[in-house]
């Protein structure tokens, strides 16, 4: 590269941030469609965090095939391909809306999630060596930051656009005629598809924009691969209870976002309208980025995993509240879980890698491939909410958090293992 170290990145971090902010803000759309989907199919609980499921199992399945073809195509090329695949996703909620079809919809968050999957595997590591490397923790959190922004105002449009328009009941819509029928199923249609065409058209314009543009070229460094007999990420205990760590975290940080607006539907609970509680949801996440900040700055003063036990406690303390409680308390306790969410992915991601040396690569990719956990305990949670009811199911949060609780107590109390 011809340019000096810190020069020349502006105008590329600039619109590298405008992915952060584009991916947060879709995937928290989830939380919005959900019950708007539930309502429109007649869909269980377990059936309606299918949606989950599906995308965030694209996590799990596309993230090694993705980082291989970052490897062929490089960085520009897996953030044009990534925008596009999540560009063609979008696309397919326009069929699947018209047709009233719920497995074209899985299939369409399915595509969605492969592209911001592949997007998130070129555009992190982008960012990290796009400047100098004393730097690059501080540039990565800002772009974090753009990316908690986007699940911030997500769930407020997603309430104006998708949930203003009330869904009918079986019982109401069977006494429309055929033309008051069609013109609900074309309202009803239009509330999906109209935004998501319109996220289709800045996700292919971002592509296009990304295709054009002279960013820095940076080579890939290649992967540094252990001797034989120099073992596995795997021997590591703390990167291997790390893991599961990160799986219950996204899992149950998940399936609170996926509950949040039928839970403060609940008559017991707020008795809030869809739109009235869509708009609630954004307290939710933003107080995850509220918390980003403070937690950096306490981290400087404490101990990591001091800071993420106690705040896993707190989680569960204010689910519980949530559980046991009514009215305005439970209803504020669940929204304050985000705040305590905020450092609990960076914080366990970092003490899973401790110490681990040439095995980092590796631990890395067994820490991304758990976020799959969003597409499993969402759905779990789905199966006792039909049988226990939204309240009693947030049981399963709450041993999520404990278990996050123990992991932040155990960095503290053993060392972490050497490398």
């Amino acid at each position: 590269m011809n340019q000096q170290p810190g020069q020349g990145y502006t105008g590329a971090l600039t619109v590298l941030t405008s992915l952060f902010f584009i991916w947060g803000f879709i995937t928290c759309l989830n939380d919005i469609l959900i019950p708007h989907l539930k309502a429109v199919f007649t869909l269980s609980y377990f059936q309606a965090m299918l949606v989950q499921f599906c995308f965030f199992a694209a996590y799990f399945v596309v993230s090694v095939p993705s980082g291989l073809l970052v490897e062929k195509i490089g960085y520009k090329g897996g953030i044009i391909a990534g925008l596009s695949i999540a560009g063609l996703g979008c696309l397919l909620f326009y069929p699947a809306a018209g047709l009233h079809v719920y497995p074209l919809f899985l299939t369409a968050f399915f595509v969605l999630a492969s592209g911001i999957t592949l997007l998130q595997v070129a555009a992190n590591p982008y960012v990290t060596v796009l400047g100098p490397a004393e730097t690059a923790s501080s540039r990565l959190t800002l772009t974090q930051a753009f990316n908690s922004l986007g699940t911030t105002l997500a769930p407020y449009f997603g309430a104006l656009l998708i949930l203003s328009t009330a869904v009918k009941s079986a019982d109401d819509i069977g006494l429309l005629n055929a033309e008051q029928l069609s013109a609900y199923q074309a309202t009803q249609a239009a509330a999906v598809q109209n935004p998501y065409l319109f996220l289709a058209a800045v996700l292919f314009g971002l592509a296009a924009l990304f295709a054009v543009l002279k960013l820095p070229e940076i080579a890939m460094a290649p992967e540094s691969q252990p001797e034989a007999g120099q073992g596995s990420a795997w021997q590591y205990p703390h990167l291997v209870l790390g893991a599961l760590a990160i799986f219950v975290y996204v899992g149950g940080e998940v399936a609170i976002g996926s509950f949040m607006i039928n839970f403060l539907g609940q008559p017991e609970i707020a008795g809030l309208a869809e739109h009235e509680a869509g708009k609630y949801v954004s307290f939710y996440w933003g107080g995850a980025m509220l918390g980003r900040f403070i937690g950096a700055a306490v981290m400087r003063v404490l101990r990591p995993g001091a800071v993420l036990a106690f705040n896993a406690l707190m989680a569960a303390l204010l689910v519980s509240a949530a559980v046991f409680g009514s009215g305005w308390l439970a209803m504020w306790s669940l929204l304050a879980v985000g705040l305590c969410n905020s450092i609990m992915f960076p914080t366990i991601f970092s003490l899973a890698l401790a110490g681990l040396g040439r095995h980092a690569g590796q631990g890395s990719g067994i820490l991304c491939a758990a976020i799959v956990g969003g597409a499993i305990v969402p759905v779990l949670q789905g199966l006792l909410a039909d049988r226990l009811g939204i309240q009693l199911a947030l049981g399963l949060p709450i041993v999520c958090y404990l278990y996050i609780a123990y992991y932040g107590w155990r960095s503290i109390k053993l060392p972490v293992a050497a490398d």
